[in-house]
């Protein structure tokens, strides 16, 4: 009993360990966005001529009291105590919240995911297979279609202002730490520095994307930690020296002196206040990449402690010398000791840097999760860890990012819009996150309705009050996070209606297994040896691919697998659960249908090692099948025929490089994925237990021998057209937007690593 107490007692320190490390890993990752605001919260809400400055500190102390309940009951109440616990499978992010829901009521409208049929692996693992009762919000939400295009326009509304903070806070933060150069430099060296230098270390920021976070992920966490540390005990001198009476304004009177005393303008103000939570979404994005429990630790114990000495400190400071003549005078570097600020200078740049590091992260995440689901054109993912699977790199989103947000600096030149612009991006993203965390408690919690209604009034309520004085400013730069929007949303609704058309014209043109079985075991054509794979968007049925393919070539593969990739609305999908194998017609026939699923935070595998799996599991089924279906026969339905096979208790295949395909040139070749395939000598390692038959053996002998011959990838290539007759706006979203979206997008993932000499593209225009 003592060793198995001293066991389990080490197992828990070594349980915390793991945890507090975490915390101080996500103090890099994670909170460089939030542990920067105080750079330029006072200076955005007392920019202007919103708040008319006093003798009195009532303005002051307002402000204070403001930023203290803001930062409490949004980011520490909300979002740390509440939402938090509202993970897709450990994933977080507005995508994330819409893929809860998704899962647990018939609401989506993905071709090929998020119904509750494909995703009861969910179910399965959390043990929860008996059928939650019907809420009155379900049954709703399930019945009317609208709802449900309204929720997912509603989605995607908080994705694309997410991708629009993730253009502005790096403007914002490294322009307001590199303004601290007007306080060290005279004023006419300052407007010629500031500009280039904010510019230079946003292109240097970009440019350094691909080397991944991982890589200097220990080295943010430290200058996150100095910063903290600085700004507390900056903080702290002031509150001592200049007001150490300024923690009366946390009491939330004075907010009610600070709206009655400037009425219209405070209530404008607010628009800078709100800024005190910038990165709180992020925060929540990023808890993928780190447990709940160490997110709250590192907030509740450093984070939050430290940004509340930051805040009372530049109060405490402003109330002794808040008579200056410009608002700049405000901002965070005029409470900072005069011997210090080249220093501080230093590390508040660094810090940006961070901050704006985590913010991009979230972007390509969020990207990625809208390009697996189809709500987004397909781009290139590059994966820059090996261990951890949330940390990627997309070309494409980086330097349009770049070149957007060097857009707003040089276009805004100050902190004033771009703060702005911020604002409203930032409560954007928030009132959508109260409302999908509203249905996540009556859908997903199974909570009473009053309770979710008390969510979202309380918090909404405070959130739409931040929203109405930010949309007031949208001359004064609110409008180019609606501008970024619109562009984003109108991307992503064309990319979705147009997958959407595409995959009911397969669904609508795809052949009966009828057809299939007139044309005779020889299919009409000349078998030849080898394996097909025929790539297809279809779960069931024979794609119209194929009969256009078989009436233009004599010749075909003697074993054909019809292979659909789907990108489900959950984040992991097991691996033993990730292939479905069924059969197509007779056994003579050797035609296969295979379902590969991955969740939208998977990594695909390389090539070798998905045709090595995808092959072991066809002979997992072939073995595996012959114990039920003694007739030969499986007959194709509507829903996939066969079971989840795994090759981890069955049969085991091993491979080793035989000799280059006799056909193949000896010349060296220039592009590796255009070299001649090599012969692969594979051989099935069948458990002692199984009986196996002469049948099952002749059958998968042939597979091994086609698996040795080679595979071949058949690839579609549509052209999509609207039908003649079909409306204006039809014609326009179809014709023009979504085919030139479609020529400038990538091919799916797997497309790209298939070797050039083993591929064949068949063309087909779709008429929708």
């Amino acid at each position: 009993m003592d060793l198995e107490a001293a066991g389990g007692a080490e197992a828990a320190h070594g349980k915390r360990r793991a945890t507090l490390l975490l915390a101080y890993q996500s103090l890099g990752v994670v909170y460089g966005d939030v542990a920067t605001s105080p750079l330029y919260v006072y200076k955005s809400a007392f920019a202007g001529d919103d708040i008319q400055h006093s003798e009195g500190n009532e303005e002051i102390y307002g402000v204070l009291s403001f930023v203290f309940w803001t930062l409490t009951l949004i980011t520490l109440l909300k979002y740390v105590v509440i939402v938090l616990r509202a993970d897709d499978g450990g994933e977080g992010g507005t995508f994330a919240l819409y893929s809860l829901i998704c899962r647990h009521v018939r609401a989506g409208l993905l071709p090929g995911g998020g119904t509750r049929d494909e995703l009861m692996e969910e179910e399965k693992a959390t043990g929860r297979r008996g059928e939650r009762p019907v809420s009155r919000v379900r049954a709703v939400l399930e019945k009317y279609r609208v709802l449900q295009r309204l929720l997912l326009l509603f989605a995607l509304l908080g994705t694309c202002m997410v991708i629009g903070d993730g253009v502005l806070t790096p403007a914002v933060s490294v322009f307001s730490a590199v303004s601290g150069l007007e306080l060290s430099l005279e004023k006419e060296q300052h407007k010629y520095i500031e500009l280039p230098v904010a510019c230079a270390i946003l292109i240097c920021l970009f440019a350094l994307q691909h080397y991944g976070t991982h890589k200097v992920g220990f080295l943010f966490a430290p200058i996150v930690c100095i910063w903290l540390l600085c700004i507390s005990a900056i903080g702290l001198y002031n509150i001592i020296r200049w007001d150490h009476h300024v923690y009366r304004a946390l009491s939330p009177y004075y907010m009610y002196q600070f709206l009655r005393k400037t009425q219209t303008g405070g209530w404008m103000s607010l628009g800078g206040i709100l800024l005190c939570v910038t990165g709180s979404e992020a925060m929540y994005a990023d808890l993928g990449h780190f447990s709940q429990s160490a997110i709250q630790i590192a907030f509740i114990y450093v984070v939050y402690p430290a940004l509340v000495l930051a805040y009372m400190g530049q109060a405490a400071f402003i109330s002794q010398h808040h008579n200056f003549e410009s608002s700049y005078h405000i901002g965070f570097y005029v409470s900072v000791p005069e011997t210090l600020r080249w220093p501080v200078l230093v590390i508040a740049i660094l810090a940006a840097v961070v901050g704006s590091q985590a913010i991009i992260t979230g972007t390509f995440s969020i990207i990625k999760q809208c390009s697996s689901l189809s709500c987004f054109p397909g781009v290139k993912i590059v994966h820059t860890s090996s261990t951890v699977h949330g940390q990627i790199y997309i070309p494409e989103i980086n330097w349009m990012l770049m070149i957007l947000c060097l857009a707003v600096t040089i276009g805004f030149r100050d902190t004033k819009h771009l703060a702005n612009a911020q604002g409203l991006a930032v409560i954007t993203v928030m009132l959508v996150t109260t409302c999908l965390m509203s249905l996540v408690i009556v859908l997903c919690w199974n909570k009473s309705i009053f309770l979710a209604l008390g969510f979202l009034l309380f918090f909404g309520a405070i959130e739409v009050i931040y929203f109405s004085a930010s949309l007031v400013k949208f001359h004064e730069g609110a409008w180019v996070p609606i501008t970024l929007s619109f562009i984003f949303m109108v991307v992503m609704c064309v990319w979705h209606y147009g997958t959407i058309k595409k995959y009911e014209f397969d669904v609508q043109n795809k052949v009966s297994v009828n057809w299939l079985l007139n044309l005779g075991p020889s299919l009409g054509i000349v078998r030849v040896r080898g394996i097909g794979l025929i790539h297809t968007e279809l779960m069931s049925g024979i794609p119209a691919i194929f009969s256009h393919f078989v009436t233009n070539l004599p010749a075909f593969h003697q074993v054909l697998v019809f292979l659909c990739v789907k990108s489900v609305p959950v984040p992991h999908v097991q691996p033993e659960e990730r292939f479905l194998v069924g059969r197509i017609g007779p056994k003579e026939y050797r035609l296969y249908r295979v379902i590969v699923r991955y969740g939208y935070r998977d990594v695909q595998k390389d090539d070798l090692e998905f045709e090595k799996e995808l092959v072991g599991n066809i002979a997992e089924f072939i073995r595996s099948s012959a114990e039920y279906d003694k007739n030969g026969f499986a007959e194709d339905t509507d829903k996939p025929s066969g079971k989840l096979s795994t090759i981890s208790t069955g049969i085991n295949m091993w491979e080793e490089d035989g000799e280059p395909d006799a056909s193949s040139s000896p010349r060296k070749e220039t592009d590796p994925r255009d070299a001649a395939p090599e012969r692969k000598k594979a051989r099935f390692m069948i458990p002692k237990s199984a009986q196996v038959d002469s049948e099952v053996r002749r059958e998968l002998q042939e597979l091994m021998d086609a698996r040795e011959a080679g595979m071949s990838f058949i690839l579609g290539r549509s052209y999509m057209k609207a039908k003649s007759g079909s409306g204006f706006v039809k014609r326009v979203v179809i014709n023009l937007l979504y085919e030139f979206l479609r020529k400038n997008s990538r091919g799916p993932a797997y497309a790209a690593s298939i070797p050039h000499a083993s591929t064949l593209e068949v063309g087909m225009v779709y008429q929708v």
